[in-house]
């Protein structure tokens, strides 16, 4: 396997990204403008961390997920619906997709930890 540039700092700015595209972009409905905008190569810039500062992502994280809350408590059903370039998306789909996203990107983060330590679980 080639190694890989994805970093656990990469990961936490990538979902204050996510956290704001369904909740505040789709559901909400607004105009956002990226924390971290792609890279002139087109990659996604939340996985540039060179110079990142981890403070700034865990807050704007936090804050992000604070957003997706409010969100959600504001829709009166699961099943009611926003509509999003042509299609219907409900609340349920936006929250079942959020499980999944925070699912496989800490499968990602378990491996780099165990790439870094080598402590494997059950």
């Amino acid at each position: 396997m080639p190694t890989s540039g994805l970093t656990l700092l990469g990961l936490v700015r990538h979902a204050v990204e996510t956290e704001r595209s369904w909740f505040r972009l789709v559901l909400g409905g607004e105009r956002l403008t990226s924390y971290w905008p792609r890279t002139v190569t087109g990659d996604f810039g939340e996985f540039d961390v060179e110079d990142a500062d981890v403070d700034e992502a865990f807050a704007a994280w936090r804050a992000a997920c604070e957003d997706s809350r409010s969100a959600a408590e504001a829709v009166n059903s699961l099943d009611e619906t926003v509509e999003f370039r042509g299609e219907s998306i409900s609340l349920r789909y936006i929250l079942t997709h959020m499980i999944e996203e925070y699912a496989r990107h800490n499968g990602h983060a378990d491996l780099l930890r165990e790439a870094l330590d080598g402590t494997t679980g059950e």
